[in-house]
């Protein structure tokens, strides 16, 4: 499965910015060792759904700590059997494209 999620805690700095707890979010994705991509708005983390699950949950907790709450938005690609889908369905648009 791949998720996509973006999480964000309430309040961030006096700017109204919440990248340094979104970068902690990030850090628990990438220490996972799943496959992920970051962009502008979502990251994606792709992987059985107990194990994604459970960086999403540890994730949303790291981009929490110290807020009074978080919002979470997520999508999810459930498609059993297929891997490395994270690139190979950007592939196949791309191949259209040419």
């Amino acid at each position: 499965m791949i998720v996509a999620f973006s999480v964000s805690p309430s309040g961030g700095d006096p700017e109204g910015g919440v990248s340094e707890a979104v970068a902690r979010a990030v850090k628990v994705v990438r220490d996972s060792g799943l496959p992920n991509s970051t962009n502008a708005m979502f990251t994606n983390v792709e992987g059985e759904w107990d194990e994604v699950m459970d960086v999403l949950k540890r994730a949303v907790e790291a981009a929490g700590e110290g807020a009074a709450r978080v919002s979470l938005v997520l999508k999810a690609d459930i498609r059993p059997g297929y891997t490395n889908q994270l690139t190979e369905k950007v592939e196949r648009v791309e191949a259209h494209l040419r």
